[in-house]
């Protein structure tokens, strides 16, 4: 999925899948007791690959795991 991110700014990437925000986190793990979220920051605001289907090895980028 492409999203915009800033530099700088604080996002949580949701790491259990139970999120209605992909790729964002929104809280659902509480419900589900699954793995928390993913702080991350990026250095540079610009369009990033962000991974949905969790299979990622460079968690919260998209790798072409999926595939």
């Amino acid at each position: 999925m492409k999203v915009e991110l800033e530099k700088d700014k604080n996002y949580g990437w949701c790491t259990c899948a139970h999120s209605s925000n992909q790729p964002f986190c929104d809280g659902s793990h509480k419900a589900h007791n699954a793995t928390p979220s993913m702080r991350f920051s990026v250095e540079e605001t610009k369009t990033y690959n962000m991974c949905t289907c969790k299979l990622t090895s460079n968690p919260p980028f998209c790798d072409g795991s999926h595939k």
